[in-house]
This record gives C-alpha cells, structure tokens and sequence, in this order.
C-alpha cells in the first residue's frame, strides 16, 4: 500500500490540466475545462475537468475521477501502476513496502524467465541439427534474411515435452514460476511440468519499454493449433498489447498499418514499413484502440480478404471510429497479402505498395462496397433494397457536409439520383434521431428506477433506499465534516443502515480514509474501486455539488428515508417468507 501522503504528493505535482491536455485538447468553460472525451466518439464535447474539486467527468458516458482514474482508464493501468507512472512523470521515487518489493521481484523474475526463454528458442533456431526444419521454413519459404530475424527475436521450440523446462530450471526458476509465465503446464495424470511450446516457431513479443512479455508460436507440422499465444500472466494482458509496437512507435505519426498476424507484419517491417503492428491472436479490443490512438490519428487495416477478415475489419473500423482514429482498410489486388504483392512486383515492389497505401478505402467506402456486394443492382427489387441499407447507413453521418457529399458518391453507385437517395437519407437521419431521444429518455428512466446499472446492482431492488443512499455518500464526499460527525457518532449511520452492497462499500472506504481533522483525500478511493466504479462515485459528488441545498437537515433526512425504507424492506421480507410457507403448504 503506497501511503496517502505520497498519493498526495503525487497528485499535487501531477496538475490533472497539464495530464489531461497532453490526451484531450480542452477549452475554457468558466471555471472549468471541456473537451471530446478520449472515452467514447463524441462530437460535442461531454468531458469536464473541474479544477475546483480537481476531477473530471463525462456527462455522456460516466467516465470520472481524479488524475490517477484517468491515467488507469488512458493507459490501461492499474492503480498502482497509474501511480508509478505519474510519480516518474513528477519525478517521484515511491518507496515500496515490503510486500510491493516481494511482487516487484517477482515481476522483475517473470520478465528475466521470459527474456532467458526468448534466448533459449534464438539459440535453437540457430542449432544446426535441432532448428534445420525452422530455418528452412523462415529463410526459405517465408524469405526472411538473417538480420530480420535477429531484430525480432525469431526462434524455435523444439519438439521435446521438457527442453525449455531442464534449461530454466538449471538458471534458478522453478516449476510453479514457469507455470505462472505460461512457459510450461503441469500435467493433470502425472503432475509433472510439460514445456508449453513444442516445435513451433517462435515470436516474442516485446512490450514499448523492450521487455519480452510473451510469446506466439507457430507449429512446424499438422498439429493444432496453428498458432498458440501466452495466456494472461502477471506481465502481459493479451487485450492491452500490439505486437511490434514497440519498433512501430518511432513510425506512426503518419499512420499505423494494422495486420492479422505476425508474420504479416514482420514481412512489411521487413520491406522497409516499419509502422506495422499486430493483435495478439484475438479480435482488436478497445484497449489496443485507445493505444494506438496515443500513437497516431490514422490507420490503415490490412486484414484478409474473405468474409471472416472483412467482418474483422469492420469491427476494427468502428473501434477505431470511437476513438477518434480515422480508419481505412487496405485493398490488395493481384495477391493474397502484402508480402506476396510486394514481392510479386519486385523492385517497385515497395513504391507500388505504398501507392496502395496512400489510396486505401475510407471507412465510408468500405460500408459502402459491403453493401452493394449483396445485391444485384440489375434486379430493381435488390437495387431498392440495397439503397435503403445505404439510406440507414448514410443517416448515421453527423455533419452535414460530409453526409451531403457521401450521398453524392453513393446515389452514383447506386445508379440512382442524388435528391432521391438525399430525401430519404434526411428522413431517415430524422427518424433515428427521435429513435435516439426515445432511448435517451427511456434509458433516464431505466437509470432512475434502477434497471440496468452494472455498478450498483441492487439499486432496482429498493430505489428509495439507493436514492437516499446516494444523497448521503454524495453530502459525505463533498463535506468531510459531515464523515467527522458519523465517525464520532454525533450522526446516528453505521454500514447496516445501507441496503446496497456497492454504497456500502464507499461509506466504509470513505469513513477509513477520513482522519480526526476531517482531511480526507479522494484519490486513495481509486485502490479499491475500478475505473467505472470511480466515475459513479465521482457522479455522486458532482450531482450533490450541482445542488444549492446540501444543508446538515438534507443529510438527516435522507438517513431517516434510508432507516425507515430498510425497516420495511425487512417487514416485505418477513410478508415474503410467510407466502412461501404457505405456498409449500399448498403444494403439499
């Protein structure tokens, strides 16, 4: 536990202004801060910084916090890790306790198995007798030379249930240490470990600061699966990493080329295009989103050109979209990928290719092909009905402009006029938009009566209670004074007066980071509550703040409502108990 004088010390050097703009370009809004949420696509500005209270929060998805919340939300952090990073960013050495010292060490024993592993498989690949069978299939079929292979780390697994086990173990890992890093299993029959990857090639994968976090093998055989990739360790998060990023960072200000695989990217990096990376052998996440959104504004997806890879680079499109990253998706033609059209076109390999870089297919053109591939505009029954899918998807454009000028492009593929595709276009843009104000409103209600909340689960169940609840948590947040009174008993309100879990949870939290003066300091809420969670208590806070009546009466009031509607929650109860007695009575 890192102590709350450093978290604030941190915080204090750490302006939540200066960290946010380096993500968000804000504005003066009175007092206060706006900006386009780099949570959610927006495109009227929802995110406020308040400097007062020295937080922020998106009105239109919840997000909220202070700095440390936004630094775990922007960069996939957790607390701690959020922490570290600003307090470098300050330059703040944090002393650990002994317990961080002993998960430091680990980690640190995780990264240095992982990295004596990487040079275990390269030594392999390069073993004249056991790597033969890799070699030929990188040097040969795939045309990789020497020094791109040793830039990327390449190796080989050999086929041998235990190889990398005896030569870890023999450096001083143990068994449960190999487990923990993915590197080998332990068998269910005999209980013994098993290496992990067995004759594959392999890829490590290597995070921005140059440590091997994972790994990615590809069999030499018929055996399945084709490629097997880390689990989630201590170290690595599939959902948070890209492979060559690490190289492709020094690249992307221009834009990204994102791929489907390793090879594909080790391929382009070795034609010289260097701002390839890759997912980790699962669909993009949001996470690899918004990191690639630090990187650069533009990018480019090179998936392949069957159905299963342009439903992938549709969702990729849309991940992109929301993250304010403009998303194009390349068109290879004359060969199954880059590698090969680059090579099939030899020395203007290189210049050719990037020709089909520079015109790759906006996300606008993408959706629209998508669509047109499906109908047969000479049958006018499919022509009708592929104009309005493109009317539906044409009314989802926000600007005028641009919804104008793609109506333009559309009407002439459709081979329909442009005032005809344009009239429907706008009612059809009319009709989502009363849709969207029906949910929005529907959804207002949901939220009052409780339904659907995923972070207070019991609030539907007693929404009177929950209601009160949050007007006391929300008092308590913005006048520690009223903590004090709770904790010295003055104001009669204990942990069983709350119906819901999660409120629970915070009055606890609050009362334990409150002292005997009242100080009490927010951010240290962030060690025991998620991101999401932050933001709904940081609403709590705002929601009171907006209030002119927060009086000592209000608080009083609301712990009477909260007293009386658990008194009659339990009276239900008992009604309830009584019935099903009754119930069983009857069946029997």
């Amino acid at each position: 536990m890192i102590s709350p004088e450093i978290v604030e010390e941190i915080k204090f050097r750490s302006d939540i202004e200066d960290v946010i703009a380096s993500y968000v370009t804000l504005k003066h809004a009175g007092s206060n801060y706006n900006g386009l949420c780099p949570f959610h696509n927006e495109k009227t500005p929802s995110f406020t910084v308040f400097r007062a209270s020295k937080s922020f929060y998106c009105f239109g998805c919840g997000a909220g916090g202070d700095v440390i919340t936004f630094i775990m939300k922007a960069e996939n952090l957790t607390y701690v890790e959020a922490l570290e990073f600003l307090a470098k960013r300050a330059g703040i050495t944090i002393p650990l306790s002994p317990e961080q010292e002993r998960e430091g060490i680990r980690r640190e024993k995780l990264l240095a198995m992982n990295r004596d592993a990487a040079k275990f498989f390269h030594m392999s690949l390069n073993d004249e007798k056991t790597g033969a069978t890799a070699r030929d299939y990188l040097y040969k079929k795939r045309g990789l030379s020497k020094a791109i292979i040793n830039r990327f780390g390449l190796g080989y697994a050999p086929n041998s249930f235990n190889a990398l086990s005896d030569y870890l173990r023999a450096r001083g890992y143990t068994d449960e240490e190999m487990a923990i890093g993915f590197l080998c299993g332990v068998s269910k029959k005999t209980g013994k470990n098993f290496d992990m990857f067995r004759n594959r090639v392999m890829f490590p994968i290597i995070d921005v600061s140059g440590n091997v976090i994972a790994f990615g093998g590809r069999v030499l055989d018929d055996s399945v699966p084709k490629y097997l990739n880390s689990s989630d360790t201590p170290v690595f998060k599939k959902s948070r990493n890209l492979f060559a990023l690490n190289f492709a960072k020094a690249n992307a200000s221009e834009r990204l080329i994102l791929c489907e695989g390793y090879m594909d990217v080790i391929a382009l990096h070795a034609a010289g295009f260097e701002n390839a990376v890759a997912t980790l052998g699962t669909a993009i996440t949001p996470e690899q989103s918004r990191i690639m959104a630090k990187y650069t504004k533009k990018v480019i997806v090179s998936y392949d050109s069957d159905e299963a890879g342009q439903r992938a680079a549709s969702k990729a499109l849309s991940l992109l979209h929301e993250v304010g990253i403009d998303g194009s998706v390349l068109k290879v033609v004359g060969a199954k990928d880059p590698d090969e059209f680059i090579r099939k076109n030899g020395d203007k390999g290189n210049i050719k290719f990037k020709h089909l870089l520079d015109n790759s297919e906006s996300r606008f053109d993408f959706r629209l092909e998508s669509i047109l591939k499906k109908y047969d505009l000479a049958i006018p029954d499919q022509k009708l009905r592929a104009s309005t899918e493109v009317c539906d998807m044409l009314a989802d454009i926000y600007s005028n402009v641009e919804r104008e000028l793609a109506c333009s492009a559309a009407a002439a593929k459709l081979g329909v006029s442009r005032e005809s595709l344009k009239t429907d276009t706008e009612r059809a843009h009319r009709r989502k938009n009363k849709e969207a104000e029906r949910d929005t409103k529907r959804k207002i209600i949901m939220q009052t009566a409780g339904f659907g909340d995923r972070i207070n689960t019991d609030a539907a169940k007693n929404k009177a209670a929950s209601s009160a609840e949050d007007t006391i948590l929300g008092l308590m947040l913005l006048y520690p004074e009223y903590t004090i009174k709770v904790k010295k008993g003055e104001i009669k309100l204990t942990q069983d007066d709350f119906f819901t879990a999660f409120n629970k949870k915070i009055f606890a939290k609050i009362l334990d980071l409150t002292d005997e003066t009242g100080k009490f300091e927010f951010g240290m809420l962030g060690e025991e509550f998620s991101p999401d969670e932050m933001g709904r208590i940081t609403e709590l806070r705002i929601r009171r703040e907006k209030l002119t009546l927060n009086s000592e009466d209000i608080l009083l009031d609301s712990i009477n409502k909260l007293k009386n509607e658990n008194s009659s929650t339990g009276e239900l109860s008992d009604i309830e108990k009584i019935l099903a007695r009754k119930r069983a009575d009857t069946e029997k």
